[in-house]
Protein backbone atom coordinates (compact mmCIF):
# COMPACT_ATOMS: atom_id res chain seq x y z
CA UNK A 1 0.00 0.00 0.00
CA UNK A 2 1.36 3.55 -1.00
CA UNK A 3 0.25 6.56 0.85
CA UNK A 4 -0.07 9.35 -1.96
CA UNK A 5 2.59 12.50 -1.15
CA UNK A 6 1.77 14.76 -4.11
CA UNK A 7 0.73 14.72 -8.01
CA UNK A 8 1.55 11.75 -10.12
CA UNK A 9 3.56 13.34 -12.27
CA UNK A 10 7.42 13.30 -11.19
CA UNK A 11 7.87 17.19 -9.81
CA UNK A 12 11.54 19.12 -8.97
CA UNK A 13 14.31 18.33 -6.85
CA UNK A 14 14.12 19.85 -3.61
CA UNK A 15 17.88 21.11 -4.03
CA UNK A 16 15.94 22.76 -7.25
CA UNK A 17 13.35 23.71 -5.54
CA UNK A 18 15.41 25.62 -2.62
CA UNK A 19 17.45 27.21 -5.26
CA UNK A 20 14.77 28.36 -7.26
CA UNK A 21 12.72 29.93 -4.35
CA UNK A 22 15.94 31.78 -3.42
CA UNK A 23 16.84 33.18 -6.35
CA UNK A 24 13.12 34.20 -6.70
CA UNK A 25 12.98 35.51 -3.44
CA UNK A 26 16.71 37.56 -3.54
CA UNK A 27 15.35 39.45 -6.99
CA UNK A 28 12.20 40.20 -5.77
CA UNK A 29 14.07 41.71 -2.64
CA UNK A 30 16.77 43.39 -4.75
CA UNK A 31 14.00 44.81 -7.66
CA UNK A 32 12.00 46.00 -5.21
CA UNK A 33 14.86 48.01 -3.03
CA UNK A 34 16.26 49.08 -6.78
CA UNK A 35 12.80 50.12 -7.63
CA UNK A 36 12.04 52.31 -4.14
CA UNK A 37 15.57 53.90 -4.76
CA UNK A 38 14.51 54.91 -8.85
CA UNK A 39 11.18 56.20 -6.78
CA UNK A 40 12.38 58.13 -4.53
CA UNK A 41 15.51 60.04 -6.87
CA UNK A 42 12.42 61.16 -9.20
CA UNK A 43 10.72 62.30 -6.05
CA UNK A 44 13.11 63.76 -5.04
CA UNK A 45 13.73 65.50 -8.40
CA UNK A 46 10.18 66.44 -8.35
CA UNK A 47 10.23 67.87 -4.91
CA UNK A 48 13.26 69.81 -5.52
CA UNK A 49 12.60 71.13 -9.03
CA UNK A 50 9.08 71.96 -7.27
CA UNK A 51 10.43 73.92 -4.26
CA UNK A 52 12.88 75.96 -6.71
CA UNK A 53 9.49 77.05 -8.84
CA UNK A 54 7.47 78.17 -5.63
CA UNK A 55 10.88 80.00 -4.24
CA UNK A 56 11.15 81.38 -7.90
CA UNK A 57 7.58 82.86 -7.98
CA UNK A 58 7.90 83.92 -4.50
CA UNK A 59 10.74 86.24 -5.66
CA UNK A 60 9.23 87.82 -8.17
CA UNK A 61 5.93 88.06 -6.30
CA UNK A 62 7.84 90.48 -3.41
CA UNK A 63 9.94 92.15 -6.51
CA UNK A 64 6.88 93.17 -8.02
CA UNK A 65 4.88 94.24 -4.83
CA UNK A 66 8.02 96.25 -3.20
CA UNK A 67 9.74 97.53 -6.64
CA UNK A 68 7.23 97.18 -9.06
CA UNK A 69 8.54 100.55 -10.45
CA UNK A 70 12.51 98.96 -10.28
CA UNK A 71 12.34 97.67 -13.82
CA UNK A 72 15.94 97.27 -13.30
CA UNK A 73 15.44 94.82 -10.47
CA UNK A 74 12.96 92.52 -11.85
CA UNK A 75 14.73 92.47 -15.37
CA UNK A 76 17.85 91.44 -13.39
CA UNK A 77 15.94 88.73 -11.41
CA UNK A 78 14.46 87.20 -14.55
CA UNK A 79 17.74 87.33 -16.91
CA UNK A 80 20.54 87.44 -14.46
CA UNK A 81 19.58 85.13 -11.58
CA UNK A 82 18.23 82.38 -13.89
CA UNK A 83 21.46 81.56 -15.49
CA UNK A 84 22.47 80.56 -11.32
CA UNK A 85 21.11 77.00 -11.53
CA UNK A 86 24.33 75.21 -13.19
CA UNK A 87 22.42 71.89 -13.95
CA UNK A 88 19.78 73.03 -15.65
CA UNK A 89 18.37 76.16 -17.26
CA UNK A 90 15.80 78.28 -16.15
CA UNK A 91 13.37 80.61 -17.83
CA UNK A 92 11.15 83.25 -15.73
CA UNK A 93 8.41 85.45 -17.41
CA UNK A 94 6.63 87.83 -15.89
CA UNK A 95 3.08 89.63 -17.33
CA UNK A 96 0.99 92.69 -17.06
CA UNK A 97 -2.42 92.57 -15.60
CA UNK A 98 -3.65 93.38 -19.32
CA UNK A 99 -1.75 90.69 -20.57
CA UNK A 100 1.75 92.74 -21.91
CA UNK A 101 4.91 90.61 -21.02
CA UNK A 102 6.90 93.15 -19.28
CA UNK A 103 9.93 90.53 -18.48
CA UNK A 104 11.17 87.15 -20.13
CA UNK A 105 14.09 85.39 -19.82
CA UNK A 106 16.59 85.21 -23.33
CA UNK A 107 15.18 82.38 -25.53
CA UNK A 108 11.80 81.84 -23.69
CA UNK A 109 9.77 83.05 -26.20
CA UNK A 110 11.20 80.61 -28.85
CA UNK A 111 11.06 77.72 -26.39
CA UNK A 112 8.36 78.57 -24.57
CA UNK A 113 5.67 80.87 -25.83
CA UNK A 114 3.23 82.07 -23.55
CA UNK A 115 0.34 80.02 -25.07
CA UNK A 116 2.52 76.90 -24.39
CA UNK A 117 2.51 77.13 -20.79
CA UNK A 118 -0.29 76.35 -18.50
CA UNK A 119 -3.13 78.99 -17.27
CA UNK A 120 -2.48 81.20 -14.30
CA UNK A 121 -3.90 80.17 -10.97
CA UNK A 122 -3.78 81.62 -7.28
CA UNK A 123 -2.67 78.25 -6.35
CA UNK A 124 -0.78 76.97 -9.75
CA UNK A 125 1.36 74.08 -8.86
CA UNK A 126 4.20 72.48 -11.16
CA UNK A 127 3.52 70.26 -14.61
CA UNK A 128 5.79 68.98 -17.23
CA UNK A 129 5.52 70.56 -20.45
CA UNK A 130 6.93 68.76 -23.42
CA UNK A 131 8.60 70.75 -26.59
CA UNK A 132 10.17 69.93 -29.74
CA UNK A 133 13.97 69.51 -27.96
CA UNK A 134 13.59 68.78 -24.18
CA UNK A 135 10.61 68.97 -21.26
CA UNK A 136 10.00 71.66 -18.84
CA UNK A 137 8.83 71.67 -15.62
CA UNK A 138 7.02 74.54 -15.55
CA UNK A 139 4.08 76.64 -13.44
CA UNK A 140 1.97 79.95 -14.12
CA UNK A 141 1.02 81.90 -10.74
CA UNK A 142 -1.79 84.53 -10.83
CA UNK A 143 -0.57 87.25 -8.18
CA UNK A 144 -3.14 89.17 -6.04
CA UNK A 145 -2.37 92.48 -8.36
CA UNK A 146 -3.30 91.32 -11.81
CA UNK A 147 0.43 89.90 -12.80
CA UNK A 148 1.43 86.57 -13.70
CA UNK A 149 4.56 84.74 -13.28
CA UNK A 150 5.92 81.79 -15.64
CA UNK A 151 8.83 79.61 -14.57
CA UNK A 152 10.27 76.50 -15.83
CA UNK A 153 12.72 74.69 -15.29
CA UNK A 154 14.94 72.17 -17.90
CA UNK A 155 14.52 68.60 -16.85
CA UNK A 156 16.99 67.52 -19.99
CA UNK A 157 19.65 66.91 -17.18
CA UNK A 158 17.40 65.10 -14.71
CA UNK A 159 15.77 62.57 -17.75
CA UNK A 160 19.43 62.06 -18.90
CA UNK A 161 20.34 61.63 -15.26
CA UNK A 162 17.37 59.03 -14.62
CA UNK A 163 17.93 57.00 -17.68
CA UNK A 164 21.56 56.50 -16.86
CA UNK A 165 20.41 55.18 -13.42
CA UNK A 166 17.92 52.91 -15.03
CA UNK A 167 19.81 51.19 -17.26
CA UNK A 168 22.35 51.03 -14.26
CA UNK A 169 19.44 49.33 -12.31
CA UNK A 170 18.66 46.83 -15.15
CA UNK A 171 22.49 45.76 -15.10
CA UNK A 172 22.25 45.19 -11.47
CA UNK A 173 19.30 43.54 -11.40
CA UNK A 174 20.75 41.11 -14.17
CA UNK A 175 23.78 40.81 -12.53
CA UNK A 176 21.66 40.03 -8.98
CA UNK A 177 19.76 37.56 -10.92
CA UNK A 178 22.44 35.49 -11.93
CA UNK A 179 24.18 35.79 -8.69
CA UNK A 180 21.16 34.58 -6.90
CA UNK A 181 20.53 32.00 -9.03
CA UNK A 182 24.37 30.41 -8.85
CA UNK A 183 23.91 31.18 -4.85
CA UNK A 184 20.45 29.43 -4.49
CA UNK A 185 22.16 26.38 -6.17
CA UNK A 186 25.02 26.26 -4.03
CA UNK A 187 22.53 26.80 -0.43
CA UNK A 188 20.37 24.27 -1.85
CA UNK A 189 23.21 21.64 -3.01
CA UNK A 190 24.16 22.36 0.75
CA UNK A 191 21.43 22.43 2.47
CA UNK A 192 20.22 18.90 0.61
CA UNK A 193 23.39 17.65 1.04
CA UNK A 194 22.25 16.05 4.87
CA UNK A 195 18.67 14.54 3.53
CA UNK A 196 20.84 13.06 0.26
CA UNK A 197 23.55 11.06 3.08
CA UNK A 198 20.50 9.84 4.77
CA UNK A 199 18.66 8.42 1.59
CA UNK A 200 22.05 6.61 0.94
CA UNK A 201 22.04 5.04 4.86
CA UNK A 202 18.22 3.92 4.05
CA UNK A 203 19.25 2.65 0.91
CA UNK A 204 22.27 0.26 2.42
CA UNK A 205 19.49 -0.73 5.66
CA UNK A 206 18.22 -3.84 4.55
CA UNK A 207 16.96 -6.95 6.23
CA UNK A 208 20.07 -8.40 6.92
CA UNK A 209 21.53 -5.25 8.53
CA UNK A 210 18.07 -4.21 10.68
CA UNK A 211 20.67 -3.28 13.54
CA UNK A 212 22.51 -0.40 11.87
CA UNK A 213 20.99 3.29 12.96
CA UNK A 214 21.01 6.64 11.56
CA UNK A 215 23.59 9.03 13.15
CA UNK A 216 21.51 12.29 14.04
CA UNK A 217 24.55 14.14 15.54
CA UNK A 218 25.33 17.09 13.39
CA UNK A 219 21.82 17.06 11.63
CA UNK A 220 19.34 20.35 11.27
CA UNK A 221 17.31 19.90 14.52
CA UNK A 222 13.97 19.30 11.63
CA UNK A 223 16.10 16.12 9.83
CA UNK A 224 17.35 15.20 12.90
CA UNK A 225 13.93 14.33 14.53
CA UNK A 226 13.12 12.45 11.11
CA UNK A 227 16.73 10.47 11.75
CA UNK A 228 15.19 9.73 15.40
CA UNK A 229 11.85 8.55 13.78
CA UNK A 230 13.71 6.42 11.60
CA UNK A 231 15.93 4.31 13.98
CA UNK A 232 12.49 4.48 16.31
CA UNK A 233 10.85 2.28 13.09
CA UNK A 234 13.99 0.58 12.57
CA UNK A 235 13.82 -0.57 16.10
CA UNK A 236 9.96 -1.61 15.81
CA UNK A 237 10.97 -3.58 12.42
CA UNK A 238 13.99 -5.54 13.65
CA UNK A 239 11.86 -6.26 16.67
CA UNK A 240 9.43 -7.67 14.57
CA UNK A 241 11.71 -9.63 12.38
CA UNK A 242 13.33 -11.05 15.44
CA UNK A 243 9.73 -12.27 16.93
CA UNK A 244 8.83 -13.23 13.66
CA UNK A 245 11.84 -15.40 12.77
CA UNK A 246 11.82 -17.08 16.39
CA UNK A 247 8.15 -17.18 16.05
CA UNK A 248 8.85 -19.60 13.05
CA UNK A 249 11.44 -21.39 14.64
CA UNK A 250 9.02 -22.10 17.52
CA UNK A 251 6.24 -23.54 14.70
CA UNK A 252 8.54 -25.42 13.11
CA UNK A 253 9.94 -27.10 16.21
CA UNK A 254 6.24 -27.22 17.38
CA UNK A 255 5.04 -28.99 14.46
CA UNK A 256 7.94 -31.17 14.25
CA UNK A 257 6.66 -33.51 17.41
CA UNK A 258 3.24 -34.02 16.05
CA UNK A 259 4.58 -34.77 12.54
CA UNK A 260 7.44 -36.59 13.60
CA UNK A 261 4.53 -38.72 16.26
CA UNK A 262 2.29 -39.69 13.22
CA UNK A 263 5.17 -40.60 10.66
CA UNK A 264 6.27 -42.96 13.40
CA UNK A 265 3.01 -43.81 14.42
CA UNK A 266 2.15 -44.86 10.38
CA UNK A 267 5.67 -46.65 10.03
CA UNK A 268 5.18 -48.95 13.12
CA UNK A 269 1.77 -49.95 11.82
CA UNK A 270 2.59 -50.38 8.37
CA UNK A 271 5.92 -52.78 9.14
CA UNK A 272 3.77 -55.86 9.82
CA UNK A 273 -0.01 -57.00 9.66
CA UNK A 274 -1.40 -55.66 13.01
CA UNK A 275 -5.03 -56.99 14.39
CA UNK A 276 -7.80 -54.21 14.88
CA UNK A 277 -7.22 -53.59 18.41
CA UNK A 278 -3.64 -52.75 17.31
CA UNK A 279 -4.57 -50.59 14.50
CA UNK A 280 -7.68 -49.19 16.36
CA UNK A 281 -4.67 -47.99 19.24
CA UNK A 282 -2.42 -46.40 16.19
CA UNK A 283 -5.88 -44.58 15.20
CA UNK A 284 -6.47 -43.23 18.49
CA UNK A 285 -3.02 -41.97 18.67
CA UNK A 286 -3.35 -40.24 15.28
CA UNK A 287 -6.47 -38.90 16.20
CA UNK A 288 -4.75 -37.69 19.27
CA UNK A 289 -2.43 -35.85 17.29
CA UNK A 290 -4.63 -34.09 14.66
CA UNK A 291 -6.30 -32.59 18.02
CA UNK A 292 -3.15 -30.82 18.76
CA UNK A 293 -1.97 -29.99 15.38
CA UNK A 294 -5.86 -28.46 15.36
CA UNK A 295 -5.17 -26.67 18.57
CA UNK A 296 -2.46 -25.58 17.91
CA UNK A 297 -3.23 -24.09 14.07
CA UNK A 298 -6.62 -22.33 15.71
CA UNK A 299 -4.47 -20.66 18.35
CA UNK A 300 -1.96 -19.30 15.77
CA UNK A 301 -4.68 -18.03 13.17
CA UNK A 302 -6.81 -16.40 16.34
CA UNK A 303 -2.84 -14.76 17.08
CA UNK A 304 -2.44 -13.75 13.80
CA UNK A 305 -5.92 -12.45 13.60
CA UNK A 306 -5.56 -10.59 16.98
CA UNK A 307 -2.36 -8.39 15.23
CA UNK A 308 -4.63 -7.40 12.73
CA UNK A 309 -5.09 -3.66 13.09
CA UNK A 310 -8.22 -3.90 10.83
CA UNK A 311 -9.70 -6.95 13.69
CA UNK A 312 -13.35 -5.67 14.91
CA UNK A 313 -14.82 -7.68 17.87
CA UNK A 314 -18.05 -7.43 18.60
CA UNK A 315 -18.87 -6.20 22.43
CA UNK A 316 -21.90 -6.14 24.10
CA UNK A 317 -23.14 -5.29 27.93
CA UNK A 318 -22.28 -8.03 30.01
CA UNK A 319 -22.63 -9.02 33.27
CA UNK A 320 -19.56 -9.56 34.63
CA UNK A 321 -20.13 -12.15 37.83
CA UNK A 322 -22.50 -14.03 35.71
CA UNK A 323 -20.34 -14.40 33.30
CA UNK A 324 -18.02 -15.73 35.71
CA UNK A 325 -20.41 -18.11 37.22
CA UNK A 326 -21.08 -19.64 33.76
CA UNK A 327 -16.90 -20.39 33.54
CA UNK A 328 -16.62 -21.77 37.01
CA UNK A 329 -19.38 -23.97 36.17
CA UNK A 330 -17.81 -24.90 33.24
CA UNK A 331 -14.82 -25.96 35.37
CA UNK A 332 -16.18 -27.47 37.87
CA UNK A 333 -15.43 -30.89 36.79
CA UNK A 334 -12.28 -30.88 35.68
CA UNK A 335 -11.12 -29.17 39.17
CA UNK A 336 -13.00 -31.76 41.09
CA UNK A 337 -10.98 -34.44 39.28
CA UNK A 338 -7.36 -32.66 40.00
CA UNK A 339 -8.60 -31.89 43.90
CA UNK A 340 -8.58 -28.16 43.53
CA UNK A 341 -11.67 -25.37 44.62
CA UNK A 342 -13.01 -22.96 42.64
CA UNK A 343 -13.93 -19.66 44.08
CA UNK A 344 -15.23 -16.55 42.59
CA UNK A 345 -15.46 -12.96 43.86
CA UNK A 346 -17.41 -10.16 42.30
CA UNK A 347 -20.19 -7.53 42.64
CA UNK A 348 -23.46 -8.64 41.10
CA UNK A 349 -23.66 -5.30 39.46
CA UNK A 350 -20.36 -4.90 37.62
CA UNK A 351 -21.31 -4.44 33.81
CA UNK A 352 -18.99 -3.76 31.19
CA UNK A 353 -18.81 -3.63 26.75
CA UNK A 354 -16.78 -6.63 26.04
CA UNK A 355 -16.44 -9.43 23.53
CA UNK A 356 -18.42 -12.57 25.30
CA UNK A 357 -16.39 -15.34 23.55
CA UNK A 358 -13.16 -13.80 23.21
CA UNK A 359 -13.91 -12.75 27.15
CA UNK A 360 -14.30 -16.40 27.79
CA UNK A 361 -11.63 -17.93 26.01
CA UNK A 362 -9.15 -15.68 28.08
CA UNK A 363 -10.61 -16.35 31.63
CA UNK A 364 -10.97 -20.08 30.52
CA UNK A 365 -7.17 -20.02 29.47
CA UNK A 366 -5.98 -18.59 33.04
CA UNK A 367 -8.20 -21.26 34.75
CA UNK A 368 -6.93 -24.13 32.66
CA UNK A 369 -3.32 -22.87 33.37
CA UNK A 370 -3.86 -22.37 37.16
CA UNK A 371 -5.25 -26.12 37.10
CA UNK A 372 -2.23 -27.14 35.32
CA UNK A 373 0.12 -25.37 38.08
CA UNK A 374 -2.07 -26.29 41.29
CA UNK A 375 -1.61 -29.37 43.70
CA UNK A 376 -3.93 -31.10 44.93
CA UNK A 377 -6.01 -29.63 48.12
CA UNK A 378 -5.05 -25.92 45.87
CA UNK A 379 -7.40 -23.32 45.57
CA UNK A 380 -7.50 -20.99 42.27
CA UNK A 381 -9.43 -17.75 42.72
CA UNK A 382 -11.50 -15.64 40.28
CA UNK A 383 -12.48 -11.98 41.32
CA UNK A 384 -13.49 -8.93 39.63
CA UNK A 385 -13.55 -5.32 40.73
CA UNK A 386 -13.81 -1.99 39.40
CA UNK A 387 -10.46 0.68 40.09
CA UNK A 388 -11.04 4.09 38.76
CA UNK A 389 -12.22 3.29 34.98
CA UNK A 390 -11.40 -0.03 34.35
CA UNK A 391 -12.56 -3.26 35.33
CA UNK A 392 -10.15 -5.79 36.58
CA UNK A 393 -10.28 -9.64 36.48
CA UNK A 394 -7.90 -11.66 38.21
CA UNK A 395 -7.05 -15.65 38.33
CA UNK A 396 -4.78 -16.31 41.20
CA UNK A 397 -3.72 -20.09 42.28
CA UNK A 398 -1.68 -21.35 45.12
CA UNK A 399 0.17 -23.40 42.85
CA UNK A 400 4.01 -24.05 42.54
CA UNK A 401 4.36 -20.27 40.86
CA UNK A 402 6.52 -19.13 38.05
CA UNK A 403 10.59 -18.38 38.68
CA UNK A 404 11.13 -14.86 38.77
CA UNK A 405 13.63 -15.09 35.22
CA UNK A 406 10.61 -16.28 33.50
CA UNK A 407 8.17 -13.71 34.36
CA UNK A 408 8.96 -10.90 31.46
CA UNK A 409 8.67 -14.00 29.13
CA UNK A 410 5.36 -15.82 30.09
CA UNK A 411 3.04 -14.30 27.37
CA UNK A 412 5.24 -15.06 24.68
CA UNK A 413 4.33 -17.30 22.27
CA UNK A 414 5.50 -21.10 22.87
CA UNK A 415 6.92 -19.71 26.21
CA UNK A 416 6.96 -22.67 28.82
CA UNK A 417 8.24 -22.80 32.49
CA UNK A 418 8.84 -25.99 32.50
CA UNK A 419 9.24 -27.23 28.52
CA UNK A 420 8.95 -30.88 29.26
CA UNK A 421 6.39 -30.99 31.32
CA UNK A 422 3.68 -28.81 29.36
CA UNK A 423 4.56 -30.50 26.48
CA UNK A 424 3.59 -33.83 27.57
CA UNK A 425 1.05 -32.40 28.84
CA UNK A 426 -0.54 -31.48 26.17
CA UNK A 427 0.06 -27.86 26.61
CA UNK A 428 1.31 -25.57 23.56
CA UNK A 429 2.83 -22.54 24.94
CA UNK A 430 0.31 -20.18 23.33
CA UNK A 431 -2.41 -19.41 26.32
CA UNK A 432 -1.24 -16.57 27.77
CA UNK A 433 -0.18 -14.93 24.81
CA UNK A 434 -3.69 -15.47 23.53
CA UNK A 435 -5.21 -13.71 26.93
CA UNK A 436 -2.73 -11.03 26.11
CA UNK A 437 -3.84 -10.59 22.90
CA UNK A 438 -7.76 -10.66 24.05
CA UNK A 439 -7.07 -7.92 26.15
CA UNK A 440 -5.37 -5.76 23.76
CA UNK A 441 -8.15 -6.24 21.22
CA UNK A 442 -10.19 -4.49 24.51
CA UNK A 443 -7.97 -1.47 24.23
CA UNK A 444 -6.99 -3.28 27.75
CA UNK A 445 -3.63 -5.19 29.44
CA UNK A 446 -2.94 -8.25 31.00
CA UNK A 447 0.09 -8.48 34.06
CA UNK A 448 1.48 -11.44 35.83
CA UNK A 449 2.48 -11.79 39.76
CA UNK A 450 4.37 -14.71 40.80
CA UNK A 451 6.64 -16.20 43.42
CA UNK A 452 7.68 -19.49 42.50
CA UNK A 453 6.55 -21.55 45.82
CA UNK A 454 3.85 -18.98 46.33
CA UNK A 455 1.18 -19.04 43.53
CA UNK A 456 0.56 -16.91 40.76
CA UNK A 457 -1.59 -14.35 39.92
CA UNK A 458 -2.81 -12.85 36.85
CA UNK A 459 -4.70 -9.87 36.10
CA UNK A 460 -6.72 -8.53 32.62
CA UNK A 461 -7.82 -4.58 33.04
CA UNK A 462 -10.73 -3.41 30.39
CA UNK A 463 -11.57 0.19 29.93
CA UNK A 464 -14.98 0.42 32.03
Amino acid sequence: MFLKTGAGRRGWSLAARLSAWYAASTFLLLAIATGLLAWALMRGFDDGDEQYLQEKVNVLTTLLRDRSKNAGVIEWEVNEESHTRPTARVFSRVIAPEGKVLSESQGMAVELPVGALPPARLDAKGVEVATAGTTYRAVSALLPGGYTVQVAVDLHYEKELLAQYRRQIWLVLGLGLVASVLIGYRIGKSGIRPVTDMAGTMRHIGSSNLGERMESGGLPTELSALAATFNQMLDRLEDAFGRLAQFSSDIAHELRTPVNNLRLDVEVALSKARSPEEYHEVLESLLEEFERLTRLIDSLLFLARSENPQTQIRREELAVERELAAIREFYEAPASEAGVRLELEAAPDLRASLDRTLFQRAVGNLIENSLAHTPDGGVVRMAAERNGGELQISVSDTGEGIPAEHLPNVFNRFHRVDAARSRHAGGLGLGLAIVKSVAALHGGRASVESRAGMGTTVRLAFPA
